[in-house]
């Protein structure tokens, strides 16, 4: 009689023993790739940048764009508000002192201009009056002081008469006539002198009178010149003789301007110097004195350093280069320029290219090269000062080493590569 087995264990055993398989190649695929050395990367040498490490002087320099602009410019401004009716002179035209480059126009400026005529006329007129008025009262007064003087004159001598009749003769001049005659007199003195003293103030306000009214026809007369000023202003000027410069904004016929608005610029012919902008953290260095080389992507010109502005815009500071006279045909004004400025010479130091990632007196990793050139291997460097392209090595490359200054940040997780070149 056949006997049925029981087959579930076999079964179970089997699928046990497929598991701890599959769980061992598991375990294989993971950590056995990590008991293995690690095999170093291909880098593309077409793709990197290499130097090699020198011993000797270095240049310390710092570089950052700039404008030629001249050194003697003025600009002109509106000095009323008014509509451009013509503009007579375009950018790039040789003007001369006192040429008329625009015209202008405001009619409340002829308007105000014609008040002030007319307020300065009738104070002229006022003047004229005030002095004809204080003529005839110091005459009228002069002829008052005349008849009360003959009045007083005239009593004093009936008193003094009275008086003598009376020490002669009592019985000759009665006692109430003497005092009578004698109480005139008096009244009359009185009056003779507060007559004279109105006579003196008279002539003592009389100037100041009509000083205060010249006064007034003067700031009368300067407002006038000040209207007029502004009316011949709408023909405008240029102070000096040049070339005009063009403005960022250019100005249109039948524009409404403002006061103080830019309208043209001016540029005297003759030397030349460079605006730089140097960022703040390099242009702590920088001294007036020192040699500057100007790039016009055509020719290299030396200039010195003469002023560093002491104020900080946009992060970079503006310092002004002197330039010789004699310029090549490429410096123009408004032309964009490239300034190295010299900030000292390093002798006898070791130095390299700088590293797209290096910054001055920090420690850094860098990739050099093996004397076979064929793999490049990580080390730490001590770098020292900067300049615009190299940078001092302190400590960590010798002479003659061949480092890799392009940025290698995506192979940090390895300390050896492989050049492929």
């Amino acid at each position: 009689m056949d006997i049925i087995r029981d087959t579930k264990p076999q079964k179970k055993k089997k699928k046990i023993v497929w598991s701890l398989g599959a769980i061992a190649l598991l375990a294989a695929t993971i950590f056995v790739p990590r008991l293995l050395p690690t095999a170093a990367p291909t880098v593309d040498g077409a793709t990197v940048w290499r130097d090699t490490v020198e011993f000797g002087t270095m240049i310390r320099q710092v570089r950052g764009p700039g404008t030629l602009v001249p050194e003697q410019m003025r600009w002109i401004t509106a000095v009323t508000a008014g509509r451009i009716e013509q503009i007579m002179s375009l950018p790039g035209t040789e003007v001369a002192r006192q040429e008329v480059i625009m015209r202008m126009s405001n009619p409340d400026v002829d308007m105000q201009l014609l008040q002030a005529q007319q307020q300065l006329s009738q104070a002229r007129a006022a003047l004229a009056q005030l002095r004809t008025n204080l003529q005839t009262q110091e005459l009228t007064q002069r002829g008052t002081v005349a008849t009360v003087r003959t009045q007083y004159l005239d009593a004093k001598r009936v008193y003094e008469t009275n008086q003598r009749l009376f020490d002669e003769n009592p019985d000759l001049v009665a006692r109430a006539e003497l005092d009578r005659t004698k109480e005139a007199m008096e009244e009359l003195e009185i009056r003779f002198q507060m007559e004279e003293d109105r006579l003196r103030v008279m002539e003592q306000s009389a100037p100041e009178q009509v000083s205060s009214q010249e006064e007034q026809i003067d700031r009368l007369a300067e407002l006038v010149t000040f209207n007029r000023d502004r009316l011949q202003s709408m023909q405008v000027t240029v102070p000096v003789a040049g070339v005009l410069a063009p403005l960022d904004i250019p100005l249109q016929e039948g524009q409404w301007v403002q006061s103080g608005q830019q309208l043209s610029r001016v540029v005297v012919p003759g030397r030349l110097k460079a605006e730089i902008r140097i960022t703040q953290t390099q242009a702590q260095d920088i001294v007036i004195g020192q040699t500057a080389m100007i790039d016009t992507r055509t020719d290299t010109i030396m200039g010195t350093v003469t002023r560093i502005d002491p104020a900080v815009r946009n992060g970079t500071v503006t310092i002004d280069v002197s330039l010789p006279d004699n310029l090549p045909p490429s410096a123009r004004p408004d032309l964009s320029v490239d300034g190295n400025v010299i900030i000292e010479r390093l002798d006898e130091v070791t130095h390299v290219g700088r590293p797209t990632f290096g910054q001055p007196n920090q420690r850094v990793s860098i990739f050099k090269l093996t004397p076979e050139g064929d793999y490049a291997e990580r080390v730490t460097v001590q770098l020292g000062a900067s300049s615009v392209n190299d940078i001092q090595v302190i400590d960590g490359l010798q002479e003659g080493d061949v480092v890799i200054l392009s940025d290698m940040s995506r192979w940090d997780g390895f300390d050896r590569v492989k050049i492929n070149d």
